[in-house]
């Protein structure tokens, strides 16, 4: 049977909603639905404590497993949310000239209303949910990015949208999942790009490696954090379209400084 995504045929598709692949002892499963109705939006709503984002996709996940020990790390909508300063201490300030709030005094009481009292950025510092043991530890074993750049074929590739947000028209807030299933390995990038105009841009990354012969599962977290104003300058000194590249996290990576970084590791046999 051919998968949802068209992976090859050693996928599977489960009630036409998980889509899957099994590598030695590893099961690989992703899930796109369409986004949350409102009864359900509303039970979100209650558990987590705030309102979701604009397009809150809370059934898809990717989620990585190991059989034989029931080991699993899961990316989902719900728990990366759970995550979110819901105090209001990490705010971010939306960026208003005085001329602009006095000409446009009715959007701006608009937008007044919807920051909420908690980060309405939905900025989320989540890394995956596991469960199972062993767990991840601190290691200095970094990803190996030569065995990444092979040419190898890819049995199966999926890209999860977990949620976004447009932030009242100010920018942008959005968390994804791309996975990428290789013979030997696997690589998964969970990624909170999150640009709000005249104030900040922040990419939160989160790359899960699996080497399946040796059981072997590296996870790296890398925060990247500027001030708009900051890369808007960079940008315009490149030489390249800056409208466009403020919409591309890949191509804005590289002029954002990394502010935090951290590397895990665990042996799964």
């Amino acid at each position: 049977m051919s998968s949802l995504n068209g992976a090859p045929l050693d996928t599977h598709a489960l009630g036409h909603e998980d889509t899957s692949i099994t590598r030695d002892a590893f099961k690989i499963t992703t899930r796109k639905l369409p986004i949350l109705k409102a009864g359900p939006i509303e039970e979100m709503t209650k558990n987590l404590g705030i309102a979701p984002p604009e397009m809150i996709f809370g059934d898809n996940f990717a989620r990585i497993e190991h059989v034989p020990t029931g080991w699993r790390l899961e990316f989902n909508a719900f728990d990366a949310l759970d995550r979110v300063d819901k105090t209001g201490e990490s705010m971010l300030k939306v960026s208003y000239s005085k001329e602009w709030q006095q000409n446009r005094q009715k959007q701006f009481e608009d937008i007044k209303e919807v920051v909420k009292p908690f980060d309405w950025s939905y900025s989320t510092e989540y890394k995956g949910s596991e469960t199972g043991s062993p767990t991840l530890q601190p290691t200095d074993t970094p990803i190996p990015l030569a065995l990444l750049r092979r040419p190898d074929p890819i049995l199966f590739f999926d890209d999860v949208m977990l949620y976004e947000d447009e932030l009242a028209d100010n920018g942008i807030a959005m968390l994804s999942c791309k996975i990428r299933v290789m013979p030997a390995r696997l690589l998964l990038l969970t990624r909170f790009f999150m640009r709000l105009d005249d104030v900040l841009v922040r990419i939160r990354d989160t790359r899960v490696y699996v080497e399946f012969a040796t059981g072997e599962v590296i996870r790296e977290y890398t925060a990247r954090e500027e001030k708009y104003e900051v890369v808007r300058k960079a940008l315009a000194g490149s030489g390249e379209d800056a409208l466009v590249m403020l919409r591309d996290p890949n191509r804005l990576a590289e002029y954002i400084p990394i502010v935090e970084k951290s590397l895990e590791k665990v042996v799964l046999k």
